[in-house]
């Protein structure tokens, strides 16, 4: 009997040590030891995209909730690890119906490979405050990586997990030229597969340009306040999908204030404007039709009327798709949607930056 408890305690401890030795198997580094890129402007709160202590005007929605993502917002760092995992501190963990839970709440991960950013692994960290393994078995040596945080979920911290032996360090911005998209669901990536496949994001690792994605999904409706915060934001250039959630009324009433508040703090800065896209769901339901045709005229119109005193104002027009291929929602694209939109965008953006002087790595 004595062999037999000393058998017993002997499993316990060997156990125990197993568990204690799973436990120490990972390192994990919190965001605010790496470089954050994507924020607009400062903010109280590291991952929030707009203070709204500062500036005022924002719905309890807004204020509470959509301006306190961290969607647009990614980690940039090298490490020598041979696997990458993540895992999140939650202030609101929030799940969706067309959008993956991976985007809502998770990560999305790229590497640099050959001078381009390439897909290295994506995943969702247990509700339970498991972390989730992004990428294993990798080759031995130090890689550039960036880390999209997620679209809908309020964070209070992420954790980068590496090898218990590995370095990971922050690395400088890789990208430049601070280009800020303020937008609709569509800019925010509702209904994307991962927070990196937003169309603005997209276009960060295209060019090179070092995007600040202000996505404020059913929410850009051409108000002051957003307009403020804006206009009080450094930028090279701006690019808007203005016209997406206002109704022709509110384009209409709000379309030249919106632009007067931003031209007060930037007299010359290019201001390019997208035409909304075409959704799927009007092919049939002739209502959708008649209200989206109106509200197309309507912001072709006018930003049209604007272009003829300011010659720093353009207008260009993404494609997705006209049949629905790559709709989900009746609304919202897919990430081919949204790869769509980002090359139809891509050329004339170029264009019309290169003409500031504001060109792609």
């Amino acid at each position: 009997m004595k062999l037999s408890g000393v058998f017993t305690t002997a499993i316990v401890l060997m156990a125990a040590a197993m568990t204690a030795n799973a436990a120490d198997d990972t390192k994990f580094i919190p965001g605010k030891q790496l470089t954050l890129i994507g924020k607009a402007a400062p903010t109280p709160d590291r991952y929030a995209r707009i203070d709204t202590i500062k500036y005022d005007g924002f719905t309890d929605y807004q204020r509470q909730y959509l301006n306190q993502t961290p969607a647009g917002m990614a980690l940039v760092f090298n490490t020598d690890s041979e696997r990458i995992l993540a895992n999140i501190d939650y202030k609101r963990r929030v799940t969706g119906y067309n959008t993956t839970n991976i985007a809502m709440a998770g990560c999305d991960l790229y590497i640099k490979r050959d001078g381009k950013w390439m897909y290295a692994g994506s995943g969702l960290p247990s509700d339970k405050g498991e972390a989730v393994t992004l990428v294993s078995d990798m080759t031995p040596g130090m890689k550039e990586c960036l880390l999209y945080l997620p679209l809908r979920s309020i964070i209070d911290e992420i954790y980068v997990g590496v090898d218990p032996d590995a370095t990971i360090e922050a690395a400088p911005n890789p990208f430049r030229h601070k280009i800020v998209f303020w937008g609709s669901s569509f800019t925010h990536g509702t209904s994307a597969n991962r927070s990196g496949m937003a169309y603005p994001l997209q276009l960060q690792r295209a060019t090179g340009f070092d995007v600040r994605a202000l996505g404020m999904a059913g929410n850009s409706k051409l108000q002051q306040s957003y307009a403020r915060m804006l206009a009080d934001t450094d930028a090279d250039a701006f690019v808007f999908d203005a016209f997406s959630n206002p109704s022709a009324k509110e384009i209409r009433e709000r379309f030249t204030d919106f632009v007067s508040t931003i031209r007060a703090k930037h007299p010359k800065t290019p201001l390019i404007f997208q035409q909304t896209i075409y959704r799927g769901g009007r092919n049939f339901n002739t209502k959708t039709d008649k209200a989206e045709s109106e509200k197309m005229a309507l912001s072709e119109e006018m930003v049209r009327k604007a272009m003829e005193t300011d010659p720093n104002i353009y207008l260009i027009y993404p494609v997705t798709d006209t049949d629905g291929y790559s709709c989900t929602d009746k609304i919202h694209p897919s990430d081919l949607g949204y790869y769509n939109w980002m090359n139809s965008i891509r050329q004339p953006i170029l264009d019309i930056l290169s003409g500031y002087g504001i060109t792609a790595e």
